[in-house]
């Protein structure tokens, strides 16, 4: 079943082949401490089977080397397929430093398969560890905006590591980003009290800000629109709008605030405007413009 060709100089034989359960710790958990091998379980009479293995073939010759694909026929070889517990076929599990970091059930249309095994190939070789690996792809994920893809890889990395503070501050994020603030909580609590990650420092403050957030916000617009100088109502208005994750429009409100009175209330609108800044994240445009202006504004 296996294509005719090459791949970046290597004979296909080597990136794809067959094993039995005698040569599978050899061609799969040992191989895969050098790179990725992707493992198809299948049976001469699956017909998705014969559908999929073409699909997973063809991705795994356009890597050029970069993953390894092993066929099992579970009729002849049922043990690392029971090990696994696997249930039905065609059954697809990646492997990286001898343990599987990922799987798919069934026949996936090409496009899906072509994803699965890019995400695979761009893992480090020799590098960091799977774990490493999914934490990476999910922090890309988060930052492209594909929060499906980012809260797929953060669960995979706590189903190995449930204490894993980055997985749980980045899964965080992925809630918070969703507006379900609950979730984002409860994903939170999960975490150690001594843990240390800046994305669940960055969801902790989003959550002190939403719970100190006013819910009607028209009484403070309507006294702005009145008197610019109402500080009292301007603070509400930012309250309300880093409730709502509008942070950059809180920052400025802070900011406005600052640099007309930057003593006022005891400097809180500058102290409101650091934990802006820290839901925000520190490398984030926010911080980044924010601190800047901030600057600006106490040395001027």
């Amino acid at each position: 079943m296996s294509l005719i060709g090459e791949a970046a100089g290597k004979p296909v034989g080597e990136i794809i082949k067959d094993t039995t359960d005698a040569s599978f710790a050899a061609d799969v958990l040992d191989a895969s401490r050098e790179q990725p091998v992707i493992v198809d379980f299948w049976a001469t009479w699956c017909g998705p089977c014969r559908q999929l293995g073409p699909a997973l073939e063809k991705a795994v010759t356009a890597a050029k080397g970069a993953v390894k694909l092993v066929k099992v026929d579970i009729d002849k070889n049922p043990a690392y397929a029971g090990q696994l517990r696997v249930q039905s076929i065609p059954a697809v599990f990646a492997f990286v430093d001898g343990k599987p970091v990922d799987s798919f059930m069934g026949a996936l249309p090409d496009s899906q398969v072509k994803a699965f095994v890019d995400k695979l190939a761009k893992m480090k070789k020799g590098g960091g560890s799977p774990l490493d690996d999914l934490l990476d792809l999910a922090k890309e994920s988060l930052a492209v905006g594909d929060m499906g893809g980012a809260a797929q890889a953060y669960a995979q990395v706590l189903q190995a590591d449930p204490q894993n503070p980055k997985a749980l501050g980045g899964l965080a994020k992925v809630y918070l980003a969703g507006g379900d603030t609950e979730r984002a909580g409860e994903v939170v609590a999960m975490a150690a009290p001594d843990a240390k990650d800046p994305d669940l420092d960055s969801v902790r403050a989003a959550l002190a800000l939403a719970a100190q957030a006013p819910s009607d916000t028209a009484a403070f617009e309507a006294r702005l629109a009145k008197d610019p100088d109402d500080h009292e109502a301007r603070f509400e208005l930012a309250k309300a709008l880093a409730g709502a994750q509008r942070l950059d429009l809180a920052a400025e409100a802070l900011l406005t605030i600052i640099a007309k009175d930057r003593a006022w209330n005891d400097e809180a609108a500058r102290k409101q405007l650091l934990v802006v800044f820290e839901a925000a994240g520190p490398g984030s445009e926010v911080a980044r413009q924010g601190r800047r202006k901030l600057s600006s504004i106490l040395f001027s």
